[in-house]
C-alpha cells in the first residue's frame, strides 16, 4: 500500500499501524506529533489507527534547545 509521509510516497503492508510507522522512521511516539488526512491524532491512538491506501502523513518531530 503507499501512503504520503511528509510529502514522500512510501510502501507499506497492509494493516500498518502509525506505531509502525513511527518504528519504520526511527521515532519515538513521543516526540512526535502525527497528522493524518489533516486530522491530529492523540498519541493514544498510534497504535490503533491502521494506515490505508492513499493516507496523507505529516509527522512533526518536537526540537528542544536554547
Amino acid at each position: 500500500m503507499q501512503v504520503r509521509v511528509n510529502g514522500q510516497i512510501l510502501q507499506f503492508p497492509d494493516y500498518t499501524r502509525v506505531s509502525n510507522l513511527l518504528t519504520f522512521l526511527h521515532l519515538q511516539p513521543e516526540g512526535v506529533a502525527v497528522e493524518r488526512n489533516r486530522v491530529v491524532l492523540e498519541r493514544e491512538q498510534f497504535a490503533q489507527v491502521v494506515l490505508t491506501e492513499g493516507d496523507e502523513l505529516e509527522v512533526v518531530r518536537f526540537v528542544g534547545g536554547g
